[in-house]
């Protein structure tokens, strides 16, 4: 095969691709087109006007008034078709302007004559005059109603309490703070084996902080003397029931109570 090198070696490039010796000519083309754009800005430059706010025109108002023949030929316009003006009832001129109406009053006894009573005949009483005149009437005052019967403030116990026998009750003398009626009392109890009243809890009140108070005391001071015998026949440490405390007219009112409701 025969080797095409030399051939293409020989033959001359597309492209010059030596690097120019000398650039003069760029430059110039460079620095002319400067020159150029500098003279076009210098010969066409514009010059903005400064800005000015302008104003808005003050507002006018226009009077009409009588002085000119416009301002009169528009007030009689308005005056002549002014509709209110058709339902106004006008006063005759010669009228005063706060007279009143000339009226005949005619009375009601000269068209009605009205009927009138005799007089009744005066009677003289001639006899003779009574030594004991009747006295005043005395007013029957009522019977005062009788004292209300006493009743005491009981407690009662649930059946589970109930079975231990009658407790021992002590004395003790309820004082609220307050007039108005307390509300039945309830307590959560618990009896021990003997007899004491271990636990007392309050499930409701009866309306007085101080009647609550003394109602648990006593409660808590209840004794049941055959609380051992039943105890052991259930094996149980404490014996849980509910106590009701009713409230009776044995409940005295406080001092500040009393002193509250007394007559200024």
């Amino acid at each position: 095969m025969n080797n095409p090198a030399p051939e293409l070696a020989n033959e001359p490039l597309l492209f010059e691709w030596e690097s120019p010796r000398r650039a003069f000519g760029l430059v110039s083309f460079l620095a002319l087109s400067l020159l150029l754009h500098a003279l076009c800005f210098y010969v066409f430059q514009i010059v903005y006007p400064p800005t000015v706010t302008l104003l808005p025109p003050p507002a006018r108002v226009a009077l009409i008034t009588p002085a000119t023949e416009e301002g009169r030929t528009l007030l009689r316009w308005i005056e002549a078709e002014d509709p209110a003006l058709a339902f106004t009832t006008h006063r005759p001129p010669e009228a005063r302007a706060r007279a009143l109406p000339k009226i005949e009053h005619v009375p009601s006894y000269l068209t009605a004559q009205p009927t009138l009573r005799e007089i009744p005949a005066r009677e003289v009483d001639l006899r003779i005059p009574s030594s004991q005149p009747p006295g005043l009437v005395r007013p029957d005052r009522g019977k005062s109603a009788p004292p209300a019967a006493l009743s005491k403030t009981t407690v009662s116990f649930s059946e589970e309490i109930a079975r231990l026998g009658a407790p021992t009750v002590p004395e003790l003398r309820f004082v609220a703070s307050s007039e108005e009626a307390p509300e039945t009392l309830r307590f959560r109890v618990a009896v021990n084996r003997q007899g004491e009243v271990r636990y007392c809890f309050p499930v409701n009140s009866s309306g007085d902080p101080a009647l609550d108070e003394q109602a648990r005391l006593f409660v808590a001071r209840c004794r049941f003397p055959a609380a051992a015998a039943q105890a052991e026949e259930k094996s149980e440490p404490l014996i849980w029931g509910i106590a009701a405390v009713e409230w009776g007219n044995d409940v005295a009112a406080s001092g500040r109570a009393q002193k509250g409701n007394a007559p200024p």
